[in-house]
């Protein structure tokens, strides 16, 4: 469960600042390079601090 959220935000994270950049200002890409950093630093250390946070709130796997 907690993975499919983890998921679900990052998909939507990206899919929100591609349509900002594209109809706001460039400058969001950095914000979509910043989530695939994350998404990789995840990958290779396996944390991840919403998975920390889905935790606190009770949510399990």
């Amino acid at each position: 469960m907690k993975q499919r959220i983890v998921r679900a935000f990052a998909g939507s994270f990206i899919l929100i600042s591609l349509i900002l950049a594209l109809y706001v200002n460039l400058n969001w890409l950095w914000f979509t390079a910043f989530v695939g950093v994350n998404l990789l630093q995840s990958s290779i250390t396996k944390w991840c601090l919403l998975e920390v946070i889905l935790e606190k709130f009770g949510i399990k796997d």
